[in-house]
């Protein structure tokens, strides 16, 4: 399985599949376009590192469960802390998810 590496504000490198980075319609573009970033190394210089990290697994939740069959799976809640709603739902916005 290959892997993609997101690198935060502050420097930090989150490590994700390439399935769950291409959920985002924005880091897929990245991805699969003529930028830099097709090497699997993405830097999203206004996401901080707790912002990213949760964004992550979103991203690797989603790509879990977005297909189940809740009649047949039981799927979690995907737990957002209230004081990241507002961070979370500007990174999200910028990444399409």
């Amino acid at each position: 399985m290959s892997t993609v590496t997101l690198v935060s504000s502050d420097q930090d490198e989150i490590t994700i599949s390439r399935e769950a980075a291409s959920v985002s319609p924005t880091l897929k573009a990245m991805l699969e376009g003529p930028f830099v970033e097709k090497i699997g190394r993405i830097e999203l210089p206004t996401i901080e590192s707790r912002i990213l990290q949760k964004v992550a697994e979103y991203l690797e939740y989603n790509l879990r469960y977005a297909d189940a069959d809740r009649d047949v799976e039981e799927v979690p809640e995907f737990e957002i802390p209230t004081e990241m709603a507002l961070e979370l739902l500007l990174a999200a916005d910028y990444l399409n998810v």
